[in-house]
């Protein structure tokens, strides 16, 4: 399924809108139509592999119940309002990774997933805000979003050992989605999400920011791994000190540049964010074809003119060297492409189907290239 939106500007949004204010959208497709139907989520939330929650709201409070659930759970939910929710739909079902799509003006990288949520009449997470942006798509019937005011660190959250609740919210704004209407919000946006009858289904399309805390803690664990354990401090041009007690300014200068040296090598951090954002969602899931190919199959399958299309569940990204050839990076591996692989590397990263030019089918690099992704379940034939 292909889904576009009619006359959007992505630039004036960028420029107006992004990690800026929110703004209400309304149904602005070239033709809505909800992705996936209700029972399909509720099955999705059976399987295992798959993170699924269900919020009931109870006289108590919000109660949260993690997945897999058994299929009989959805017969008897209980009367009170309730939300079921489902992380990274995109993942296994096509139609829904396709909503992503006219939202790519945003570099794929700071892209998470889809989490599908349906709720039954004034079914929601409670009052909350999110840590990043966030495009919420009305699936089926009505929800009225409450909009309030920016959060911060210092913002009070009610005791809730599952969901992060506001102590005190206070609506600013207030609007009811229907079908097809588009709600974003900038990050830290203080909003509640209530259920208006009972076949409410919210798509929400979620951005990554990584922390300053998790990127410094994950970067130096990497170069911890790369440091031998003889590198260590020298000071062959040791004097005499006045006072034995002192740290003197050239011991700093030597002990700080031993740190600034790794942390200035443009390259090094440039590979290593490649794989560090590239990682997948979900890495103990296997997505490998039951069969693989070797290079002369994956050649024959190319010559009837076949596309490339990519495994939503797989994140793709490269970039450019000066050179002009590219480092690719598929799930957290690195791959070095020069020449037409180069070019490959590129078209794979900038759309989720792949046609092969001759020049690529004629070159070695191109094929395993293509050989390794499609072992490894990052890509199939289309």
């Amino acid at each position: 399924m292909t889904m576009q939106l009619d006359a959007f500007d992505a630039a004036a949004f960028l420029r107006d809108h992004w990690q800026k204010q929110p703004l209400l959208i309304r149904n602005p497709w070239v033709k809505w139509r909800n992705p996936l139907d209700p029972d399909e989520l509720a099955g999705l939330a059976c399987e295992g592999g798959i993170e699924s929650r269900l919020v009931r709201q109870l006289r108590s409070g919000l109660k949260v119940e993690q997945g897999p659930f058994l299929a009989a759970r959805f017969g008897k939910p209980g009367s009170a309002p309730w939300t079921l929710l489902v992380q990274a739909v995109d993942h296994s079902v096509p139609d829904v990774a396709a909503l992503i799509d006219p939202f790519r003006f945003v570099p794929n990288w700071r892209i998470d997933d889809v989490m599908v949520s349906f709720a039954t009449d004034g079914g929601g997470v409670g009052a909350h805000f999110d840590q990043y942006d966030v495009f919420l798509i009305q699936g089926l019937g009505q929800r009225r979003w409450q909009i309030g005011a920016p959060c911060d660190a210092a913002t009070s959250l009610k005791p809730h050992e599952d969901l992060r609740l506001l102590a005190e919210f206070e609506p600013l704004e207030e609007w009811v989605l229907d079908p097809g209407d588009i709600l974003y919000l900038p990050p830290r946006i203080a909003h509640n999400g209530i259920a208006v009858g009972d076949d409410c289904m919210t798509y929400s399309i979620g951005f990554r920011a990584p922390a300053r805390s998790e990127l410094i803690a994950h970067y130096c664990d990497h170069l911890l791994s790369q440091l031998p354990e003889d590198d260590r401090y020298a000071d062959p041009d040791l004097v005499l000190a006045a006072n034995p007690g002192e740290i003197p300014p050239a011991a700093l200068t030597r002990l700080r540049g031993m740190i600034a040296e790794m942390i200035a090598d443009d390259a090094g951090f440039a590979r290593w964010f490649g794989t560090y954002s590239s990682a997948p969602k979900y890495p103990d899931i296997d997505w490998k074809p039951n069969a693989s190919l070797n290079a002369d199959k994956v050649i024959k399958r190319l010559a009837r003119g076949v596309r490339l299309r990519r495994n939503p569940a797989s994140r793709f990204a490269f970039i450019q060297r000066a050179d002009a050839a590219v480092t690719l990076f598929v799930n957290g591996e690195l791959f070095e492409c020069a020449g037409p692989a180069a070019r490959l590397a590129q078209h794979l990263c900038g759309s989720t189907s792949t046609p092969i030019a001759d020049d690529m089918t004629a070159d070695t690099p191109c094929i395993a290239l293509i050989t390794n992704l499609y072992n490894q379940g990052h890509i199939e034939f289309d």
